[in-house]
């Protein structure tokens, strides 16, 4: 089946997180917030290792530049919120938790969304129907996402949703969209969703409040740039 692989990250992550989920009661306060702040680390760590891909600067800045702007345009993070609001209230268990699925939905999204082995992974399996590299995936976002949502809570889950989604495109689409996403491309794309992903760790230290969400769209703006050079 072409989505087989597809639908394994998918309910990795659902069940990943779920874990986290119920697991996050075990522990006291100063255990999750000792967990939170090493989870940031590693996402930190994600992104850097990621960022480094980069072909072309002028590329990665002006990447940055556009994706923020149009998602300040767009408001995607203040959309988002409004969403989330209106979820928060059937899932949230603690009132002390304010906030926590819509910053655990963007968080884990990003995270197990941008990079190589998703958008590579998808396209094998669409192109020659080898589910190697996103099983490969899902058992790495199994890890990932548990402990995520052990710290940030009901949030993480919601982001398995999306990965079918924007994996199972990729896959389903992946003979008329592959000519567009050449090595140099998916490079540039795991470069700048790479910085996204440096914001969300700086945010989960309590460093920044950046909006991530309002960059969300910058990891895209490689294949449009290629698309005119």
């Amino acid at each position: 089946m072409i989505l087989s692989g597809v639908i394994v990250n998918s309910v990795a992550v659902g069940f990943g997180s779920l874990l986290g989920v119920f697991l996050k009661n075990k522990f006291n306060k100063k255990v999750i917030d000792t967990v939170m702040n090493s989870m940031g680390l590693c996402v930190l760590y994600i992104g850097i290792s990621g960022s480094l891909k980069d072909q072309n600067i002028m590329i990665t800045i002006g990447s940055m530049a556009l994706g923020s702007i149009l998602g300040e345009l767009i408001d995607i993070d203040g959309r988002l919120r409004k969403l989330g609001i209106l979820v928060e209230a059937k899932f949230k268990s603690n009132p002390d938790e304010k906030g926590s699925l819509v910053e655990g939905f963007l968080s884990s999204t990003m995270v197990i969304c941008v990079g190589a082995m998703a958008i590579v992974g998808s396209l094998q399996s669409g192109l020659s129907n080898n589910h190697e590299i996103l099983y490969a995936k899902a058992f790495i976002d199994l890890f990932v996402v548990f402990a995520m949502s052990a710290t940030m809570g009901i949030g993480v889950f919601f982001s398995g949703f999306l990965i079918l989604f924007y994996e199972g495109t990729i896959v389903l689409f992946a003979e008329i969209i592959s000519p567009f996403l050449s090595t140099v491309v998916i490079d540039e794309i795991t470069c700048v969703g790479s910085l996204v992903i440096m914001a969300i760790g700086f945010n989960i230290l309590g460093i920044t409040k950046i909006k991530v969400a309002n960059l969300s769209l910058a990891p895209f703006i490689p294949i449009f740039i290629y698309l005119f050079l």
